[in-house]
């Protein structure tokens, strides 16, 4: 196995404290543990994060979004990062409502530094209340906004873990979480394959 350390950034796209925390959580333990990853965690709870408007200021000016408010906070950690895992609650069939602002603000990073998102890697877990209700759409456009950025995107592999990780929580927070053992499986999974790529491929 490589010796590099791997910087791991966690994002909960969920408005509570629950499931989604808890699996990012569990990701980020999994990746520390095994692997000797550094990690870092956000989440959208209980965060002021404005919509973006398009109000363009991000690409006249080059300086940042205009407004100033707790995606500061995140700007600076993907800055940080080698690699991503994104998690998302399953909000009618796809993310979050906070995820989705969360990812159109990252416009305003882009704008400033072009290049940011450049030989990084990402992947994903998406928390539905039901076994399939909308997982893979939630993971697909988790998936789309690493290709749109350049972000070297990346699932579970087959055999279980196709395109991440994807949780059964039955609507009992973190606790369902934590008993999904097959879900848990394919988080696992996930995470082997994101960091044993991201170190392999890592530019020195």
């Amino acid at each position: 196995m490589s010796s590099k350390k791997i910087r791991l950034l966690g994002i909960s796209g969920s408005p509570r404290k629950a499931a989604t925390v808890y699996a990012i959580q569990e990701a980020l333990n999994y990746a520390k543990e095994k692997y000797n990853a550094e990690v870092r965690s956000f989440s959208v709870a209980n965060k002021k994060i404005n919509f973006c408007i398009h109000c363009d200021h991000c690409i006249r000016t080059r300086e940042g979004c205009v407004f100033k408010d707790d995606m500061e906070e995140i700007y600076e950690l993907m800055e940080w990062a080698d690699a991503y895992i994104i998690g998302s609650p399953v909000y009618q069939g796809n993310i979050s409502g906070q995820l989705k602002t969360v990812l159109d603000r990252t416009r305003a990073l882009v704008a400033r530094t072009p290049k940011v998102f450049d030989g990084k890697f990402g992947a994903g877990i998406a928390v539905g209340g039901d076994r399939v209700g909308g997982q893979e759409p939630t993971l697909r456009t988790i998936h789309d906004f690493y290709t749109i950025n350049f972000i070297l995107s990346l699932g579970g592999g087959a055999f279980g873990a196709n395109l991440g990780a994807t949780i059964w929580s039955k609507d009992k927070g973190a606790a369902g979480a934590e008993a999904d053992k097959r879900g848990l499986k394919t988080l696992y999974k996930t995470m082997d394959r994101l960091i044993l790529v991201a170190q392999r491929l890592r530019k020195s």
